[in-house]
């Protein structure tokens, strides 16, 4: 089994401490209202946002994919991070056992943050991973953070 990893970085105006509340601790409530065309819904099936929760996303009918199921290994709040793996999918997994991923939240100078995701692909062995074969999969997640942003500067009260 080969490890691919990648790091990307998106930084915006919004604190950190909202971002985290908005992307981590409450997802599964924003995202299906703020991308309904996207996300149908995300529901725990095991636990309630905690380490070892598995949260599953459904997407809407049309898409590339209809679901993700992802296992949540460690959230730290007061640090603004997360780890979890995404441990299956109704498309991926020819290629990849797992997806081991770390989010922080890490505060700038102008009261904005930077987010920072790192990515572990671990394929299946004899695979090789293509940047192209995972490109769709990282330019969603920074249009998610997108979609956030905007969300979080037009209601300034929300997760304060």
């Amino acid at each position: 089994m080969a490890v691919t990893s990648y790091t990307q970085e998106f930084t915006t105006p919004i604190a950190p401490s909202r971002m985290f509340k908005a992307l981590i601790l409450d997802s599964h409530n924003l995202m299906p209202k703020i991308v309904p065309q996207g996300i149908k819904s995300i529901e725990f099936l095991q636990g309630n946002g905690g380490a070892g929760s598995i949260k599953q996303t459904n997407f809407t009918e049309g898409g590339h994919l209809k679901y993700l199921k992802h296992r949540i290994d460690a959230i730290d709040a007061e640090n603004l991070v997360c780890k979890y793996t995404l441990i299956e999918s109704d498309v991926i997994f020819d290629k990849i056992e797992f997806v081991a991923y770390e989010v922080k939240f890490e505060a700038t100078n102008n009261g904005g943050c930077v987010c920072k995701m790192t990515s572990e692909y671990h394929t299946r062995a004899g695979v090789e991973l293509k940047e192209e074969d995972i490109k769709q999969g990282k330019d969603k997640a920074m249009g998610l953070y997108k979609v956030v942003e905007e969300y979080l500067s037009v209601n300034p009260g929300v997760y304060c």
